[in-house]
């Protein structure tokens, strides 16, 4: 089991920034990548960003693209998400998710462990 803790969240005017951070806990030695996803109600989970334990390859919807930066220590076994000049259409809550399987790293039924979330609110 892999335990996820989120952190980060809040209230920001738009085009403000905010850290979310993500740490992992457990057997984390099976991760093969971690990401970010998101979920506005009323719509499905999204994917927002991802990258590998080595971190070698990082990914990024189009949506954030320029705007978000995804970033890991594995020493504390933490990925974190660097969110800048933020949208209101970036409302959501944000789940941090475990990949132990390489592919389909955009796809949130491929991720083996979640966090519980957390919010974010860009204000017009």
């Amino acid at each position: 089991q892999v335990q996820l803790v989120e952190l980060g969240g809040g209230l920001v005017q738009a085009g403000g920034s905010l850290r979310l951070s993500c740490a992992a806990s457990g057997r984390t030695f099976t991760t093969y990548a971690m990401g970010w996803f998101r979920q506005a109600p009323g719509k499905e989970r999204e994917f927002v960003s991802a990258i590998t334990w080595s971190g070698f390859t990082t990914y990024y919807a189009d949506s954030v693209k320029g705007r978000f930066t995804i970033s890991r220590d594995t020493a504390k076994n933490t990925v974190y998400l660097q969110m800048n000049s933020l949208k209101p259409e970036d409302t959501a809550t944000y789940y941090c998710g475990v990949k132990t399987r390489p592919l389909r790293i955009m796809e949130p039924r491929e991720y083996d462990y979640w966090g519980q979330g957390t919010q974010v609110t860009v204000s017009s």
